[in-house]
């Protein structure tokens, strides 16, 4: 039997910090000598490789070029490895994997995101243990787990299924609306009924993605002058809209007058809920119930993280309105509930 192949891709953050000689500055990690920091890791049996970004960047600094970055270099090396890896920063690490999932079409093998609340050198850091369990589990895991996952203290999330609820615990990521994938205790626990279903017809990567998104999340008393100027910003293609509870908003004709100018315009709104769980249920409430009619579709129980990373992608893929507006209310890659 060939022996697994595993590329970990270095883009950046916390996770591959350590102190600088001399100094108290934290400086990259150098990955030639990963073995010496870390011996546990020359324990697998497989073949690890390692690819790291130039420059590196914080995870605050990421955009949708370094999505696709990241997506073409696993493209490139796809046949070559059956796993990855991706060490990215935490803050946008949510971002990031939802993206993915939906730029790595077909995908046929595990891509696990991980990083870490202390950098690596730190005593009590969470990065060796985060690091560790994620090579395991990518190169060891059933053969069914073929999806973008986050690994984050002992939890396997579905990527495009996870946001960041914390900047202090170790327990830095939540997925509230789905089950985890795995869970490391004594041994590794997986949950494969959880696992994602595809086919693996063999890679390919979506290398158009739009950035001409916005972020319009409601609070009460909101101007309309504000949402006019979300709403009518230049070659504007999508709209995440936060909105209240189970996808209501205020009842103001004005409002409805600009959802319905910004639907003439062929953009795309995309409703889901400000609360951590639960879902959106356009027309539950009369607060909601005329929403559907001016073409805003429901994102029912998607995060903010994954509405973003799907509008991206699918306003990059599709130039017709109505086959965005179809497919942003589908299930395409586990990131709502059906």
């Amino acid at each position: 039997m060939a022996q697994h192949r595993l590329l970990i891709l270095y883009t950046g953050g916390t996770i591959g910090m350590v102190q600088a000689a001399g100094d108290t500055s934290l400086i990259p990690f150098d990955f030639s000598n990963l073995i010496g920091q870390l011996p546990e890791i020359s324990r697998f049996r497989c073949i690890i490789d390692y690819h790291s970004f130039s420059p590196l960047l914080d995870s605050s600094d990421m955009d949708p070029q370094n999505w696709m970055q990241i997506a073409k270099v696993i493209k490139a090396r796809y046949d070559a490895y059956d796993s990855f890896i991706v060490l990215h920063g935490s803050d946008t690490m949510a971002y990031t994997a939802s993206a993915l999932s939906f730029m790595l079409e077909d995908l046929g093998k595990p891509v696990i995101l991980t990083g870490a609340q202390l950098p690596i050198g730190e005593i009590r850091t969470d990065a060796k243990e985060n690091l560790i369990t994620s090579i395991e589990i990518a190169s060891s895991a059933p053969p069914g787990l073929k999806e973008v996952c986050i690994y984050f203290d002992y939890q396997l999330m579905r990527g495009n299924r996870t946001h960041k609820k914390s900047v202090q615990r170790f327990e830095a990521f939540t997925s509230s609306n789905y089950p985890l994938l795995a869970e490391a205790r004594t041994s590794i626990q997986y949950y494969p009924q959880n696992f994602l279903e595809q086919e693996d017809k063999g890679l390919r990567v979506q290398e158009a993605l739009s950035s001409d998104i916005a972020l319009l999340k409601f609070f009460p008393g909101m101007k309309q002058e504000f949402v006019a100027s979300v709403l009518q910003t230049p070659g504007l293609r999508g709209v995440v809209l936060e909105s209240f509870g189970a996808g209501n908003l205020p009842v103001r004709p004005w409002l409805f007058e600009l959802f319905q100018e910004a639907k003439s315009k062929g953009i795309v709104i995309l409703n889901i809920t400000q609360c951590e769980e639960g879902t959106v249920e356009m027309g539950k409430y009369e607060t909601s119930r005329h929403l559907a009619g001016l073409g805003i579709v429901s994102g029912r129980d998607m995060t903010t993280e994954a509405a973003i990373g799907k509008l991206c992608w699918l306003c990059g893929k599709y130039s017709d309105v109505e086959e965005i507006r179809r497919m942003a209310g589908e299930n395409l890659r586990g990131e709502m509930t059906n």
